[in-house]
């Protein structure tokens, strides 16, 4: 059951982000992504603080400076992969908000020349994913559910977010959803390997949460939250504040109703 499950929770993210994709015109996925960007911005730190990093140090299986030291050098690994185009994240849609950071052209730019680097970055993370959730559901079904609802949360601005690329350069929009479906089936994979490979190394399971939940505090440090940093009216603020509590009333109603512990 475990292996379907990881199966299943794999196969979400993508599934959904392709749907509200297709579902959607592009002028409402890009009003829909600001939103989605500081929701997931509070599931993601929620998670990470509240369930992943509490697991895992609550492990006798591992003395706290070392998952410290792990966590740092999570923190530093998806820098480096980010550094070198290989961890990626799209969030934004040119022309969606008079105040947007990039030139005119940006989309067009990085999903031109760069496109197929935005596809292999996006295939490494919903890889890196697909490993990230196995290791959860083999530590325990009830911390893989919260690990895939923190996932889910944030694959489906990402995902969004490289289809209203890959539409601004030009793509047909069964072009692009197909190359984001192409991309989210890499989660499935990471989790097949993940189960397979990390079945019989259950010590390993607080370092491999540890990673887990450097990754989401990175995405949401780095990535997200600076994006809410933009100066905004007071009405817009509110809104993100108002997402990013719901993000983590969000992961505090789940942990209250799978009780983890």
């Amino acid at each position: 059951m475990t292996l379907i499950y990881i199966i299943l929770a794999t196969g979400l993210g993508g599934l959904l982000s392709v749907l509200a994709a297709a579902s959607l015109t592009t002028h409402v996925l890009g009003r829909v992504v600001h939103s989605l960007v500081s929701l997931s911005a509070g599931v993601l730190l929620g998670t990470a603080l509240l369930n992943v990093l509490p697991e895992a140090f609550e492990s006798a299986q591992a003395p706290t400076h070392e998952l410290f030291v792990t966590l740092l050098a999570g923190l530093l690994f998806f820098f480096l992969l980010e550094k070198a185009e290989l961890y990626r994240h799209s969030h934004h849609h040119e022309g969606d908000h008079p105040h947007h950071d990039h030139h005119h052209g940006f989309d067009a730019e990085q999903a031109g020349a760069g496109g197929w680097s935005v596809l292999l970055g996006d295939s490494i993370h919903n890889f890196m994913d697909g490993v990230i959730i196995a290791a959860a559901f083999l530590t325990d079904v009830k911390l893989g559910v919260v690990t895939t609802l923190a996932i889910v949360a944030h694959e489906i601005p990402q995902e969004i977010g490289d289809f209203i690329v890959l539409l601004n350069a030009g793509f047909s929009r069964a072009r692009a959803l197909l190359f984001n479906a192409l991309s989210g089936l890499a989660a499935v994979a990471g989790g097949l390997m993940g189960y397979f490979a990390m079945a019989d190394l259950r010590h390993l399971f607080p370092y491999l949460l540890v990673v887990a939940a450097s990754s989401f505090i990175y995405v949401a440090v780095a990535d997200l939250l600076p994006q809410m940093q933009r100066r905004l009216a007071f009405r817009e603020t509110l809104q993100q504040v108002l997402w990013l509590a719901a993000g983590l009333s969000l992961v505090l109603l789940a942990g209250e109703v799978l009780h983890p512990h």
